[in-house]
């Protein structure tokens, strides 16, 4: 699916895996994260996502107004998670709105599990 962006200079159509990429690639920049995950549903189990996968780990929801964006990751051990999370969901919000012109109405944070940083 894609968002339609118009202005004075004409039209702008931005894919929504292009929006989960940027999400997914701004969350990993933040401290506290392990990785980026999805919850399988045969097993129940988290698993990490590496690389060009991370997009995987995000989905984006396209509302009139803007944009719902979802984000299931794993969060380091010992860090408090309040922190962690508000840090990922300001710089998700921030590059999504910058790098794309669209507004974002929601960053949800899921957390799928705590891992110990090695």
């Amino acid at each position: 699916m894609s968002i339609k962006v118009q202005n004075e200079l004409g039209d702008v159509s931005i894919d929504t895996d292009v929006i989960s990429t940027i999400a997914g690639v701004s969350a990993m920049e933040c401290y506290g994260l392990v990785g980026m995950t999805y919850k399988s549903t045969k097993s129940g189990i988290a698993k990490i996502l590496k690389g060009e996968h991370l997009s995987k780990g995000v989905e984006v929801m396209v509302k009139e107004e803007g944009v719902v964006i979802n984000l299931f990751v794993i969060i380091q051990f010992g860090t408090k998670i309040s922190v962690v999370a508000e840090n990922i969901i300001e710089k998700v919000k921030y590059n999504v709105e910058n790098l794309t012109g669209l507004s974002v109405l929601e960053v949800n944070l899921n957390i799928e599990g705590v891992r110990v940083q090695e």
